[in-house]
């Protein structure tokens, strides 16, 4: 976002040296859900433009995503049927996994994915 450039400076020197293959970043899940909350909750930016950042942080030269299908798959879902990345990230497990029933509360969302049945706990 730039908002503190010697932040934004000294992370660009970073993927720079990543691109050149002077170092091997890696990354997870849990860090491009962080990114994506802050975009969306800190910077209050549209689903599109958090999706374009991510795109653009995942296709970075050197980058290594571990689990970056099922992530691919949970942004395309998050932008596509406007549910909360967690939410997307879990119906990708199920997918790969070869679930199709989710047990929680929030059938709103979790309606939204094809072949994923929702299973209400008893109250």
């Amino acid at each position: 976002m730039n908002d503190v450039p010697e932040q934004a400076e000294a992370f660009e020197k970073l993927l720079q040296k990543a691109s050149r293959g002077e170092l091997e970043p890696v990354t997870n899940v849990m860090v491009i859900a962080e990114l994506m909350w802050t975009l969306e909750s800190y910077y209050r930016l549209p689903s599109m433009d958090i999706l374009d950042k991510v795109f653009a942080m995942l296709n970075t030269p050197g980058l290594e995503v571990a689990g970056e299908e099922m992530i691919l798959s949970a942004i395309t879902c998050y932008a596509e049927k406007n549910v909360d990345f967690i939410d997307a990230y879990n119906a990708a497990w199920l997918v790969e996994y070869g679930l199709d029933t989710v047990c929680t509360f929030d059938r709103k969302h979790f309606a939204r994915f094809d072949g994923i049945k929702v299973l209400i706990p008893d109250s």
